[in-house]
């Protein structure tokens, strides 16, 4: 019990660790597009972004249990082996995001850490510990499905709301409809980052909470409030304090957005990660959102896209998953056998 403690201990520090990153990669992501337009000053849509963010991680849970439990299964490794590998995916999952949060790349923070604990889970155990079933039907599938999802809402909602524009507004000065969009901004950006919530923000509450299901501290896999509350407080700080390189990149280097955009790419965004958090699919925001600022666009003029940076940003979504894999290995094997 006491060994199990410690290694429960080094995971909550580390979990909350990752949390904080998430925050500064993935979080910022929900609150890009407001501040891009100037809807919200950072520190007010900071806090709406904190306050959906726990309120969506008390509204669903089914991602976190597909983080703690559909990746690698916790019935064939020693349990304080399992934890190792837990220590060990979420070692790799730090490192991954470090880099790419430090110099601007908005990656998935999410198959960062799948990444790292599959590969870790490999080394642990042999592929034959992995839910390759549930890998397949939940997470690869979410890769895929996610960017295409936000791509399509993101296009379909600008053009609708350029229809109405037309059809209701045309007469109307443009400095007033901005100033409508900009309020609806709050609107859609407080419902993505409740999206936001019920997907990205259970990673680290599924990991510690399926290290207290196997280190007996708790009698079924059940996320406890105060999970919920120290992992949101943790992504709240890393967005305040190190989420504005991704915030400029989301915000203002994909495209040039307008509160029109802005409102159709959270919009679009928010459905479409509510839609796989209801499948419990940990789907990448970062995929979602940037994919929705670029469907919002795409139609209007491809001059507006940055094609440089999406091709940085598509870059990282490639190589995540496999280069966690590998960084969760060697952490694992530094771990059990040369530390």
């Amino acid at each position: 019990m006491e060994s199990a403690l410690a290694l429960l201990i080094v995971i909550i520090a580390l979990a909350l660790l990752y949390d904080f990153l998430n925050g500064a990669n993935d979080s910022a992501n929900a609150i890009a597009t407001v501040i891009a337009t100037k809807a919200l000053t950072p520190l007010k849509a900071l806090a709406l972004a904190s306050l959906f963010n726990i309120a969506g991680a008390f509204a669903f849970t089914k991602v976190a249990e597909t983080i703690g439990k559909g990746i690698v299964s916790t019935t064939n490794l020693a349990p304080n082996i399992f934890l190792l590998v837990l220590i060990s995916g979420l070692l790799g999952a730090i490192i991954w995001t470090f880099i790419c949060t430090s110099v601007g790349i908005p990656i998935s923070v999410t198959h960062s850490l799948v990444g790292s604990i599959l590969g870790a889970g490999i080394v642990a155990g042999g592929t034959g510990i992995v839910q390759w079933g549930e890998l397949k039907g939940k997470v690869l599938f979410a890769i895929a499905f996610g960017p295409f999802l936000g791509f399509i809402a993101g296009a379909l909602i600008f053009s609708l709301v350029s229809w109405l524009l037309y059809l209701f507004f045309k007469n109307t000065p443009a400095t007033e409809t901005e100033g409508i969009f900009k309020k609806l901004q709050i609107i859609s950006g407080s419902f993505m980052a409740f999206s936001h919530g019920m997907n990205d923000t259970q990673n680290a509450m599924g990991v510690i909470t399926v290290a207290l299901l196997i280190g007996g501290f708790i009698p079924v896999f059940n996320v406890p409030w105060w999970v919920k509350l120290i992992c949101g407080f943790m992504m709240a700080m890393g967005t305040l304090l190190m989420g504005w390189r991704v915030i400029r990149t989301v915000g203002w280097r994909l495209t040039k957005l307008e509160p029109k955009h802005g409102f159709s790419a959270e919009s679009g965004a928010g459905l479409a990660v509510v839609t796989v958090s209801l499948a419990g699919m940990p789907v990448s925001t970062t995929h979602v959102i940037g994919s929705a600022v670029v469907g919002g666009t795409f139609f209007q003029s491809l001059r507006r896209i940055r094609w440089f940076e999406v091709e940085k940003m598509v870059t990282a979504w490639i190589i995540t998953i496999p280069l966690s894999a590998v960084i969760g290995g060697a952490a694992y094997w530094l771990v059990r056998f040369g530390l």
